[in-house]
């Protein structure tokens, strides 16, 4: 697609993410952050978008995203997240989390500060048995993070030590979390279960489980709506979508066939929740588009490189009037875009920020697209 940039950058690509934008700023997101993942020497990298978007004579784009600083990073880079728009938080497999700075003045990353094995199989002074942390979220100045050793930890950004840790949250491994709001936290696991865990309570279970029916299939990835928080999207291994209403019910309210191999991101545009984006191990990334009342358009659709399809939700029980939870007839169908017609290699992450968006791949590339919507 002629609206993409594609800069190969010799790491597989595990994580990407755009730098939030000063608060009231109307400007397109400039500057995005990559972690890698299976390379000899794994790196966080800042890259600027600035000059993309400069369109020649006969409408093609210029520039590709550059490199502004990086930094190597011990272990794989499972997750990061922004705390604010100087400051990253880095999961690693190793099972440290690790805040790194960007010093803008002169294009400099350096750790801010570590903590060591956040997470751990046996005990957290043996040389070995580090767990991976799998998931990390930020609600400034709070970071939680989740693992492989099925831990639960709340840190605050100035603080030496966990402010919390709640040790056997999970029997199996937590592959991500997200904040349902400012003390509430939403956790998916290998088990196929969602768990809610409510920071006020010091007692160590969550407040409410869900799970899918049937087949224990693992959740890998969960994001929720951000502006109707009891709408959640999750990602699984088997590919499939789901929709959740944690209001009600313990099963999820729509499923939705999607990918052909393991889910690795959902997330829901963060300024126009009617758009959801999702990656693959199978090469995809598809653009679920839940606004449109697409009844009168034709079933199938191809144009400018990109394939449409429609789905039907299917349905189990009936909800409020998101689009989401939709039962209204003409609104049941929603239209998909698979935004990378040549499917490669795993897609592993994706960002998505006002018109931009941003993708890593295990073909050691990064991709931006300046206009989403046009």
């Amino acid at each position: 697609m002629e609206d993409v940039s594609a800069k190969f950058v010799s790491q597989k690509i595990s994580r990407t993410r755009w730098r939030p934008p000063p608060a009231a700023s109307l400007q397109p997101p400039d500057v995005f952050a990559t972690g890698s993942w299976d390379n000899e020497d794994n790196r966080i990298s800042f890259w600027s978008a600035d000059d993309l978007g400069n369109v020649g004579l006969n409408g093609e784009y210029h520039g590709e995203p550059h490199l502004l600083c990086d930094i190597q990073h011990n272990g794989d880079v499972m997750d990061m997240q922004f705390l604010d728009q100087e400051r990253i938080v880095v999961a690693s497999s190793t099972g440290t989390v690790t805040i790194f700075r960007h010093h803008q003045n002169n294009q400099t990353l350096s750790a801010n500060h570590r903590w060591e094995r956040a997470h751990y199989h046996v005990d957290q002074d043996t040389s070995c048995g580090g767990a991976a942390c799998t998931g990390v979220v930020c609600n400034k100045p709070e970071i939680v993070t989740v693992g492989e050793d099925g831990r639960i930890n709340l840190f605050r950004a100035d603080q030496k030590d966990a402010v919390r840790t709640i040790d056997n949250a999970d029997s199996s491994t937590l592959h991500a979390v997200t904040f349902l709001r400012t003390t509430e936290i939403l956790t998916v696991n290998s088990i196929g279960q969602l768990k809610i865990w409510d920071l006020r309570q010091q007692r160590n279970e969550p407040s409410q489980i869900f799970s899918l029916a049937g087949d224990r299939v693992p959740l890998h990835c969960v994001d929720r709506h951000p502006n109707q928080q009891h709408i959640v999207a999750t990602g699984g291994q088997d590919g499939m979508l789901s929709i959740w209403d944690i209001r009600q019910g313990t099963m999820p309210v729509s499923l939705l066939n999607a990918h052909e191999a393991e889910m690795w991101e959902v997330h829901f545009h963060p300024s126009n929740p009617d758009h959801l984006f999702t990656c693959s191990e199978d090469g995809s990334l598809w653009h679920w588009d839940s606004s449109t009342n697409v009844s009168e358009k034709p079933s199938f659709l191809h144009q400018g490189g990109r394939s449409t399809t429609y789905l039907s939700h299917n349905t189990i029980n009936q909800s409020v009037v998101s689009a989401w939870l939709s039962n209204d007839p003409t609104k049941d169908r929603m239209e998909i875009t698979n935004l990378i017609p040549n499917q490669t290699l795993s897609v592993n992450s994706l960002d998505v920020l006002g018109p931009c968006l941003v993708y890593g791949t295990d073909a050691e590339a990064i991709y931006v697209n300046r206009q989403l919507f046009a």
